[in-house]
């Protein structure tokens, strides 16, 4: 593997992390990675894994709008209530580090629906869609992931055995 291969491939590793661990913004990086990838290797086999990963990128992130969010405006979860649970959750990450993010966006989804419907099975039920949601959005980002992280490969193959 050349050094640009190694950078490249640490990025691709720090992209999965940040999908998992939600930090930093993990397809991004990974798409950044095949960029620089791509502007390194400056070729025409590379600047078409390029143009392949962001059609996976874009296919990626319009299937994490279209197969979560149905989902929950089918459920009756409204946007307000999510974007209710990541403030929660920001606001809890300072109160309690690294724990907070994790507690605060389940209970920040709890907090509002059982303020809005003084119903505290219907509450449990939003919440339990919300998160439902979020483990779906994991799942499709990590299956983005992958499969630009296994096209790159196979460029790098490809390449090798020319």
């Amino acid at each position: 593997m050349s050094p640009m291969e190694i950078v490249v491939a640490l990025l691709m590793a720090v992209g999965v992390l940040g999908i998992v661990i939600p930090i930093l913004p993990g397809l991004l990086v990974i798409v950044g990675g095949a960029l620089l990838w791509a502007l390194d290797e400056r070729s025409t086999l590379a600047w078409g894994f390029f143009a392949i990963a962001v059609a996976i990128y874009l296919a990626g992130m319009l299937l994490q709008f279209l197969i979560p969010g149905k989902r929950m405006r089918a459920a009756g979860v409204r946007t307000s209530t999510l974007i209710f649970g990541v403030v929660t959750a920001i606001a809890m990450g300072f109160v309690i580090p690294v724990v907070g993010l994790f507690l605060g966006f389940p209970l920040g989804i709890f907090i509002l629906s059982l303020i809005r419907t003084r119903d505290r099975r219907e509450a449990f039920r939003a919440t339990k869609h919300a998160l439902r949601a979020v483990g779906t959005n994991i799942v499709i980002e990590l299956l983005t992931a992958f499969s630009i992280i296994a096209a790159w490969t196979g460029t790098i193959i490809f390449l090798d055995r020319t």
